[in-house]
């Protein structure tokens, strides 16, 4: 994590518990010419316009007073939503046993998207539990076998939990 997103989640996770919430990420962005703060709060019965106000109001004047960034910056607040980035251990730790999107920067098996069940991780890898399906054409059935793959954590360039709509 940069130290900008340390320093920023150190100072405002007090604030931020106090205020009834849980800071699950910080992220600071370049986006175009645009930086971009985006403060992600959470709490069990999910989180309206109202919270991301309080949660603005109660931070705004403390990030000014510390002035961990030079640049001009938009601060956004919001939830994590429904299907969540995954970037820290304990977003991982949390997510064991769901189904999670990960994109790659190099394929694996030519395929830079996979879609599984995140089974473990550590500090280089993550695994996730791949079903695979192939139609025997002989017997006219379809079989389905699940494989685990240890994917290295440098090759993520995006890991989110996927929400089951159906």
């Amino acid at each position: 994590m940069p130290k900008i997103e340390e320093n920023v989640e150190t100072l405002i996770m007090p604030i931020i518990e106090n205020l009834g919430y849980s800071l699950y990420d910080v992220q600071y962005v370049k986006e175009g010419k645009d930086y971009y703060l985006r403060v992600f709060i959470d709490k069990k019965e999910g989180i309206s316009l109202e919270d991301c106000e309080k949660v603005n109001n109660a931070i705004t004047d403390i990030l000014d007073e510390k002035n961990y960034i030079k640049d001009q910056y938009f601060l956004e607040i919001s939830s994590p939503g429904i299907e969540r980035v995954l970037r820290k251990d304990k977003h991982f730790k949390d997510n064991i046993g769901k189904k999670v999107c990960v994109s790659l920067f190099k394929p694996i098996e030519k395929e830079k998207q996979l879609i599984g069940t995140l089974e473990n991780f550590d500090e280089n890898s993550i695994y996730v539990g791949i079903e695979n399906t192939s139609d025997n054409k002989n017997i006219k059935e379809k079989t389905i076998s699940k494989d685990t793959i240890q994917i290295d954590r440098k090759n993520i360039s995006l890991i989110k939990t996927v929400y089951d709509w159906d």
